[in-house]
């Protein structure tokens, strides 16, 4: 699923990034634009940073 429409961001995406030491939505803003424009998407990737830190693959 999208998080991102302006930057075209995926769940999956997020879960990388994640992975790879994402830690705040700043941090996914850099490596994948996430949140840049219109910033409607921030809280998705709030609750997914949340989530994902304790669960994700």
């Amino acid at each position: 699923m999208y998080v991102c429409i302006c930057h075209a961001v995926t769940e999956k995406d997020i879960q990388k990034a994640i992975a790879n030491g994402a830690s705040s939505v700043a941090m996914l803003s850099e490596s994948t634009s996430l949140g840049t424009q219109c910033g409607h998407c921030t809280d998705h990737a709030h609750a997914m940073i949340s989530k994902c830190g304790r669960q994700c693959p």
